[in-house]
């Protein structure tokens, strides 16, 4: 039961660490994501572009040192399925971006955005929850099964 709790308080700590650097480096804000889709402004690629960096390199050391979860199981990278009917990506692709572009934000940092005192994110993060309970749901009928 400590073990758990330990992990839980970690989790916690850097996920309130990681809405932090989100909110200071404006990740979160509206005038800079309308900037990016606009064309106007590095900002945001460069924010962008760095956690992909960053998500390889944590992927090639995950791989290089065989790391270990926080249960002390090997952590397994599965590979994603690809050529044929990829349209499941596709769809969900266009569903994540057309509500990043209505939102005016990324849905990621919801807390975050809460967090930081626009309480009109609530409705966001509302309309989330009834999302991921219509897709659990509608599970079974999906076509990725």
């Amino acid at each position: 039961m400590i073990g758990r709790r330990r992990v839980a308080v970690r989790s916690l700590a850097l996920g309130l660490a990681f809405g932090f650097v989100l909110v200071r480096s404006e990740a979160v804000s509206w005038y800079r994501i309308q900037e990016m889709f606009r064309l106007q402004s590095f900002h945001m690629y460069g924010i962008i572009g760095s956690a992909v960096l960053v998500g390889m390199a944590s992927l090639w050391l995950i791989r290089r040192f065989d790391t270990r979860g926080p249960d002390g199981e090997a952590l397994e990278i599965v590979p994603k399925e690809t050529g044929g009917r990829n349209t499941r990506y596709w769809a969900g692709g266009a569903v994540f971006g057309l509500g990043w572009g209505i939102l005016g934000a990324c849905p990621g940092p919801i807390y975050a955005l809460i967090g930081s005192g626009q309480t009109v994110f609530l409705i966001a993060l509302g309309s989330a929850l009834c999302g991921t309970w219509l897709y659990g749901a509608l599970r079974e009928r999906l076509p990725h099964r």
